[in-house]
């Protein structure tokens, strides 16, 4: 009968095998900045335009820009923050982003 033990070389090493995880791709932040050129209601209607936000939503960002000097519009992923901020841009207001 054979054993069901093998013998091993005892100059064999065995190396811990490390899991591999999926590590999430860092989150972004899409921030409108203030600035002297555009209409509240123009910011806002911007904003329900790109993000579908609601009229109330909207609004509520397009204030704390006003008043804040900035709002984050939206996040997620580096190549969406860079979309949105480029759909930004082409509709004249000022946007940046940022890892958050």
């Amino acid at each position: 009968m054979t054993s069901p033990f093998v013998a091993v070389d005892p100059g064999t090493v065995l190396e811990d095998v490390v899991e591999s995880r999926l590590v999430p791709a860092p989150r972004w932040i899409v921030i409108v900045w203030n600035d002297p050129v555009n209409l509240m209601t123009y910011v806002t209607y911007v904003f329900r335009k790109l993000f579908g936000y609601s009229q109330a939503h909207a609004q509520e960002l397009m204030l704390k820009v006003h008043h804040e000097g900035r709002a984050v519009v939206s996040g997620g992923t580096q190549e969406r923050c860079e979309y949105d901020v480029q759909r930004l841009h082409a509709h004249g207001l000022w946007a940046t982003m940022q890892p958050e």
